[in-house]
């Protein structure tokens, strides 16, 4: 085989990748000149809408058939199914899964590079002689005819909840040792919305369900309403607000016990909008008493010492986030005396705040669910200006719209151009961003890969909200 790389010998069509066309926004920004025809189309005046495309090369991985040394071939096939999902949904490979199962027990190297995969991978189920079930898969380099990789996932019973998380690991040690880069498929995704059976109830419940859009659960049963949810950075813990003592209070929950803790705080107000601190045991929430809110934080370990974080005036300061090292933190305010919310950034004890959304005098902008990446300075929220482009039908549309501090607070990507789209949450990996959403084929829970702009349904004709994306889950 001759000497190639995959940079030098693409041997499939490019995918095209979403790039950033980024134009200055901030509250003085005006236009310097006609409006282009893409600009004056744009939902968010001043905000790229990326519809300039760069092109990547996606290498083709096959996914070939999993064999089972148990002779349980069904099992396999089910563990092939979703880590060639996962692969897919990863949006850093072209997955050919659709093959045949293959004679032999090795790999013919030759045969792939002439069909053109850059990777293959292969799995066996086997049963130790303790009765556990083990995954074993190999990823070859196909370009250098070379074992890449090989290891070992111990598999609960196919029964067992943990059994779909076993084999999401097993998909994300893949696209680490492919990419370098965290894979986000041993995740799951928290959110509102009223239960199931009663669509036109006044209730609304906590639910969960797998980064890929399976084992959808019911968390909560408060028959009350259950909103803001937030995952502590260990994964094994979810803060939300409930109503159910007639006030909003915010409760943490033990996710392996199902024993859920209130905030006693020893000051009255509504505690709303809980996030955690990357420390894993301060709670920062936005206590609501009168006219104003300021952001508290609580020790959940301790459970005790309520701190003031925020205030200022008779403002509402709200939805409180985290960056990745907790020196900062992002949030909702109306301090500029309009009635409508903008972003602000500022440190997370105390000192100036600076606005991030674009914000402009006379407009009736309203910004507002901020999540702040969990590996770089990127935050995400929902927003719209009324300009009579994001109005439909009398009713508001809100877009998703990104932040990168790092290249400045006036430089922003609009990632959502269809229906209506609020409560964006990042995934572990720093790439996806969930969030709830209209479209023309009805409400969901929607998942953007901010890379290559591709979107798809995690879970269908749900009425959700206040989505929050776990870290990755299972790691010791």
């Amino acid at each position: 085989m001759s000497v190639r790389t995959r940079a030098t010998a693409p041997r499939t069509p490019v995918v095209p990748l979403l790039a950033a066309l980024l134009l200055p926004v901030s509250a003085t920004w005006l236009p310097t000149g006609p409006l282009s025809a893409q600009e004056a189309e744009q939902v968010i005046p001043g905000v790229a809408l990326g519809l300039v495309y760069e092109t990547t090369y996606v290498p083709p991985i096959a996914v070939l058939p999993f064999r089972s040394g148990g002779g349980d071939e069904s099992q396999a096939e089910a563990v092939r199914q979703i880590v060639a999902r996962d692969l897919r949904f990863s949006d850093r490979f072209t997955v050919i899964d659709s093959l045949p199962a293959l004679p032999g027990e090795g790999i013919d190297y030759g045969l792939w590079d002439g069909l053109g995969a850059d990777w293959a991978l292969t799995g066996v189920l086997e049963r130790t002689g303790t009765g556990e079930v083990v995954l074993e898969i190999e990823l070859h380099d196909i370009v250098f005819a070379s074992l890449r990789e090989r290891r070992r996932f111990p598999l609960p019973g196919s029964g067992d909840p943990d059994f779909r998380l076993a084999v999401h690991q097993a998909s994300d040690a893949v696209v680490t040792w492919v990419t370098g880069d965290n894979g986000m498929a041993a995740s799951r995704i928290v959110f509102a919305m009223r239960p199931w059976g009663d669509p036109e109830g006044r209730s609304k419940e906590l639910y969960a369900v797998d980064s890929d859009g399976e084992n959808l659960q019911r968390v909560t049963w408060d028959e009350s309403i259950v909103v803001s949810p937030t995952w502590s950075p260990q994964g094994d813990r979810v803060a939300y607000t409930s109503y159910k003592s007639g006030i909003p209070v915010i409760y943490e929950r033990e996710l392996a016990s199902g024993q859920e803790h209130p905030l006693d705080t020893g000051q009255d107000g509504q505690q709303i909008t809980p996030t955690y601190h990357p420390n894993g045991s301060t709670i920062t929430f936005a206590l609501l008493a009168g006219r104003r809110s300021d952001l508290h934080s609580y020790d959940a370990r301790q459970r005790c010492c309520l701190s003031r974080r925020l205030g200022e005036g008779f403002h509402k300061n709200l939805q409180p986030t985290y960056s990745q090292d907790g020196r900062r933190i992002a949030f909702t305010s109306n301090r500029l005396g309009t009635p409508t919310p903008q972003i602000y950034v500022m440190p997370a004890d105390g000192g100036d705040a600076v606005l991030i959304s674009p914000y402009r005098y006379g407009e009736r902008s309203y910004f507002t669910d901020p999540d702040w990446s969990p590996l770089s300075s990127k935050i995400a929220f929902a927003g719209r200006v009324d300009t009579g482009r994001t109005r439909v039908g009398g009713i508001m549309r809100y877009q998703i719209l990104v932040a990168d501090l790092e290249a400045g607070t006036n430089r922003l990507v609009q990632l959502t151009r269809e229906g209506n789209n609020e409560d964006p949450s990042w995934a572990p990996n720093g790439r996806h961003i969930v969030f709830t959403g209209e479209r023309s084929s009805g409400h969901g829970v929607f998942v953007v890969d901010t890379g290559t702009g591709r979107t798809r349904t995690l879970v269908a004709g749900v009425r959700a909200e206040d989505v929050d994306w776990s870290p990755l889950l299972g790691r010791e």
